[in-house]
């Protein structure tokens, strides 16, 4: 048992390495740096934002680390016959690993400092650092469009796998984009900067109150008001629970077409559950305070999943056309 397991780890190791090693590397360096992060998260007392100064490095390395491997796997699925299809999936590889570590750049660069990487524009040196960060994540989102287009007109031997890696990535790649909500100026911030004051943050991820507030244990979403960084955080990890729930369901004893159909009904749901808690941020409401009409829209999900998954699973299969449905019977 101990061996197989072994074995099988060592394989797709072997396979993620194979499909771009610098990726790869970027990827084990960046847990390495989770590790001296978390330790950094008991022996620094400072705190920036209303949060432990170590906390956003350590969340952003696990986040990070998960992203990379999953897209590994991804771009593993990815045939590279064609030399310009490998070509660009190499080129694409460069692309994740500089933007990301572009990424790290402002980050570690900040914290040292003892100030926000994010929204900061107080000095010049803080605004280059936020649009150095900015350009980058635009870039690496632009990377993962590609490597998305590429997945979905590959052949894949399961076409349930297929889907859900498809669409998986689509519904992370609207998780990216909604990362964008959180860089336009609050009307605060506005107000601030028309009324002639010093304008030291542009952008907010919490919507009705001022960031850095109470929030969640380590998540730090807002309590207190809305909190964009949820919608981006459940759309960002469709990546890894999408295809997860295909890999499930294509062992699961189903017809094609009805596994077919509940990984579409998973990717709508999912996607609707985005939605959902993105629109529920922008009306400054808290996720653990909803009110009646977030409630409604999420039991109302929840009903389409049960009756849709239902109607699925009670499907008969269809006759073959070559075979009439009296000589059917009589064979039964």
């Amino acid at each position: 048992m101990v061996q197989t397991l072994a074995r099988y780890i060592n394989l797709v190791i072997t396979k993620l390495k194979s499909t771009h090693y610098p990726f790869f590397l970027s990827g084990f360096f960046t847990l390495l740096m989770g590790l001296f992060f978390v330790v950094g998260l008991f022996f620094d007392e400072r705190y920036i934002g209303g949060a432990a100064a170590w906390l956003k490095p350590t969340k952003f390395a696990l986040s990070v680390t998960v992203y990379t491997f999953t897209m590994l796997w991804f771009m593993s699925y990815i045939e590279t016959t064609k030399r310009w299809r490998k070509r660009l999936l190499n080129l694409m590889g460069w692309v994740l690993v500089l933007t990301l570590a572009a990424e790290w750049v402002g980050i570690i660069t900040q914290v040292i400092r003892g100030t926000s990487s994010h929204f900061n524009v107080s000095s010049p040196f803080n605004t280059a650092i936020w649009s150095l960060m900015a350009v980058a994540i635009m870039i690496l989102f632009i990377a993962n469009i590609v490597i998305a287009s590429l997945l979905i007109f590959q052949r894949f031997t399961s076409p349930v796998l297929a889907w859900g890696l498809r669409l998986g990535l689509i519904i992370t790649l609207i998780g990216l984009a909604e990362g964008y909500l959180m860089t336009s100026p609050t009307a605060q911030q506005l107000a601030s900067w028309e009324a002639g004051g010093k304008v030291t943050l542009a952008g907010a991820h919490a919507v009705g109150v001022e960031d850095g507030g109470p929030g969640l244990p380590l998540l730090k979403w807002s309590t207190e008001g809305g909190d964009l960084r949820i919608g981006h955080f459940v759309g960002m990890h469709a990546l890894q629970i999408l295809p997860l729930f295909a890999w499930f369901i294509s062992r699961r004893r189903l017809r094609l077409g009805q596994q077919l159909q509940l990984v579409w009904i998973a990717a709508l749901a999912y996607l609707a559950l985005v939605g959902l808690v993105t629109w529920q941020a922008l009306r400054a409401q808290p996720l653990i305070r909803p009110d009646s009409l977030t409630l409604i829209s999420f039991f109302t999900i929840l009903a389409f999943v049960l009756l849709a998954s239902l109607v699925t699973l009670m499907q008969k299969p269809r006759l073959s056309p070559s075979k009439p449905a009296a000589d059917r019977s009589l064979s039964l």
